[in-house]
């Protein structure tokens, strides 16, 4: 178990590296370029495999295999939750200068979030060792879901959100998107912005995601330490990814079949393996084997939106020689 000092370290680090982001490299209000973005995305993957090195010579190598593995779960499964801010972006009309705002607060309620999410998950496997099964059961039910899913994003309005109704119902809002802040003062009463609204949306879907994520990283980890950390890295270079993406796109084409077929693996390790346990069984799909399926489902997925996008490019090609013929 580790001990105060490493939360300690890790959470002091934590806020250095989110002040020195507000405060010194995105102090104003402009837009993220592609080209930066990609670089920013680079730096905080780099932190985090420096911060597995580290786990790796004070915890061991276990540990560090499961940091790995958790973090790389977390992050392939964050990438399909930029798609939907990149839709909730473009809903509310917010302005590309201020979404790295709105991105970081986000990120900051996304740690609280976590933190709770992580913790309780953990309380009840101590508890109840059963939930591994619900855990798992679910994970298989979801990736099967996003697997059949046809539902198009054109369909996506925020609006219809409960969270939202609920807020607009009891909260004032201000369609005013003058001024980037989250509330502005009419007339001597208090209105929400847009800005805050689109807010609100982004916090409710990490914790959806989280509803799947977090459960997959305790698939490989029951250590809260290593479990909070994996899943904090990851969310940290969140925003960096999210600018990127937009340059990037057609590179995760088939990104949604490689996060079913991940969500759909890690439900039945997590099946399989406390079955084993229970039963006496030798039978157990290690963290190594999932680590390898997971970059497999990447790889694959990656390489067949490219063979796409150039079978697509040459569709293209034939189509204007054809109109010029």
């Amino acid at each position: 178990m580790e001990g105060p000092l490493f939360w300690i370290g890790f959470f002091v680090f934590v806020l250095i590296m989110l002040a020195l982001d507000l405060f010194v490299f995105h102090k104003k209000n402009e837009i993220v370029k592609i080209k930066n973005a990609l670089w920013w995305s680079l730096f905080w993957i780099l932190l985090a495999v420096a911060f597995n090195i580290v786990v790796f010579f004070t915890l061991g190598q276990q540990k560090a295999v499961e940091f790995f593995t958790g973090y790389l779960i977390e992050e392939s499964l964050s990438i399909d939750n930029l798609f939907v801010f990149i839709m909730i972006f473009g809903f509310f009309k917010i302005d590309p200068k201020y979404q790295h705002s709105v991105l970081f607060w986000g990120i900051i309620g996304a740690i609280v979030f976590r933190a709770i999410f992580i913790f309780a998950g953990v309380a009840l496997i101590a508890k109840f060792a059963w939930i591994m099964y619900v855990f798992g059961a679910f994970l298989l039910f979801t990736g099967l879901k996003m697997l059949l899913d046809s539902k198009e994003s054109s369909e996506f309005n925020p609006n219809e959100n409960i969270v939202i109704k609920l807020f607009r119902k009891f909260f004032p809002v201000t369609d005013d998107m003058s001024v980037p802040q989250f509330f502005v003062k009419k007339d001597g009463k208090v209105y929400a912005t847009t800005f805050f609204v689109a807010l609100l949306f982004i916090e409710a879907s990490d914790l959806i995601f989280a509803v799947d994520s977090i459960p997959a990283v305790l698939s490989v980890s029951k250590d809260v330490f290593i479990v909070y950390t994996s899943n904090i890295f990851a969310i940290l270079g969140l925003r960096s990814l999210y600018f990127a993406l937009s340059g990037i796109m057609p590179f995760f084409h088939y990104l949604k079949y490689a996060l079913a077929g991940i969500l759909t693996f890690i439900g039945a390790k997590m099946c399989i393996n406390e079955f084993s346990n229970n039963s006496g069984n030798d039978f157990y799909i290690s963290n190594m084997a999932s680590l390898s399926v997971i970059v497999i489902f990447l790889a694959v997925s990656i390489v067949a939106s490219l063979i796409l996008k150039k079978e697509k490019e040459e569709v293209k090609q034939e189509e204007e020689l054809k109109e010029d013929d």
